[in-house]
């Protein structure tokens, strides 16, 4: 007797631990094995951005090992956190996690979802639904929720952040912020956004990664004030595509600003801005390099869904460019997959 359809188990590369290291006073991305390495690799570009002194290195030696550490043991910390978050913490708003309604989402993003999932849906006719930011980078937007609903979000992570508990860093590079599954809001908002409106919707924007489902996912909520993170650095996510939804609040300036697919920071020239509005979507490759303008006054909240496909990270590791070196994680991990082996009980006769 034969037993299939064994459960796979999310994993991460093993590179998260080596490469892609964000060092923001330099404004640099490392890749990270040991002292003589990064001197090697970086010493001449640290020296240009300021690290010049015995002093210096040292320092961002030791932050580069601190951070190295935190990536270890991210997955069971934050299994920790989001125990002690579902023990602890009375949300002031219940009703955003209560699963996904209709009504929390905005009128053209449910048509174009639709129109997406109905027979003989075509990308022309999607576009006619969306606006389009960038024919060739292939950038889009599209109201994703509704006023209201954002308002609710809101309030419920600012009541949260105004809280005790502890709290993960949305990413490498972004300090202040939630991570919705450490706050419970994965199950009720983030999964059915990405199964039931997403899927559909991006298969026809990038059928290149329709190869599988979009069948995990990292969601993160970022907060840009004075005296917090005001801008954010270039840089490509660890996703094969990207939904950025502004939340609010008021404020001026910290607009996003793109470049090519996996372009080189250095070579970025006349990038393409997009201004924020509160409540609509950029819809992106994760690939494509971007990163965001200095915040001029205000607070903004955005929500950042990075979309992942198996079927397409386990051929190739979008961040180290190789064929990823499995490592076993806590949940969805970094979205890839290791393929349990078929059980076969033979009956032998005799």
């Amino acid at each position: 007797m034969a037993t299939a359809g064994a459960p796979r188990r999310f994993c991460r590369c093993a590179c998260f631990c080596s490469e892609n290291l964000y060092v923001a006073r330099y404004g640099l991305h490392v890749r990270f094995r040991g002292e003589q390495q990064l001197l090697r690799d970086y010493g001449p570009i640290l020296r240009d951005r300021g690290c010049v002194s015995p002093k210096d290195f040292q320092q961002l030696l030791a932050e580069l090992e601190q951070e190295v550490e935190r990536r270890r043991r991210l997955g069971q910390d934050s299994a920790a956190r989001k125990a002690l978050i579902a023990s602890s913490y009375r949300p002031a708003r219940p009703d955003i996690y209560t699963l996904l309604q209709d009504a929390a989402l905005a009128p053209e993003f449910l048509a174009a979802a639709e129109y997406s999932a109905s027979p003989g849906a075509d990308l022309k006719g999607l576009l006619q639904r969306l606006e389009t930011l960038s024919e060739e980078k292939r950038i889009y937007r599209v109201p994703v929720f509704t006023a209201s609903f954002c308002r609710a979000l809101l309030e419920e992570l600012e009541h949260f952040e105004q809280s005790d508990l502890p709290k993960g860093r949305p990413n490498t590079m972004n300090n202040y912020g939630v991570l919705l599954h450490e706050l419970g809001l994965d199950e009720p908002l983030v999964t059915p956004l990405r199964e039931h409106f997403l899927q559909p919707l991006m298969a026809l924007l990038y059928p290149e990664y329709s190869g599988g489902p979009l069948d995990s996912h990292r969601a993160f909520v970022v907060k840009y004030a004075p005296g917090q993170d005001r801008e954010l650095g270039c840089h490509y996510d660890n996703a094969e595509l990207t939904l950025n939804v502004a939340l609010g609040k008021a404020f001026t300036g910290g607009a996003l600003y793109f470049g090519g697919l996996f372009q080189a920071p250095a070579s970025l020239t006349e990038p393409l801005e997009v201004e924020h509005v509160v409540g609509q979507g950029i819809l992106h490759r994760g690939g494509q390099l971007h990163g965001a303008r200095p915040l001029g006054t205000g607070e903004r909240w955005n929500l950042v869904v990075w979309l992942r496909a198996s079927a397409v990270r386990n051929r190739l590791c979008p961040m180290c460019c190789r064929e990823p070196d499995l490592v076993d994680d806590e949940g969805f991990g970094d979205g890839f997959t290791r393929e349990e082996p078929t059980t076969v009980d033979v009956c032998v006769l005799t």
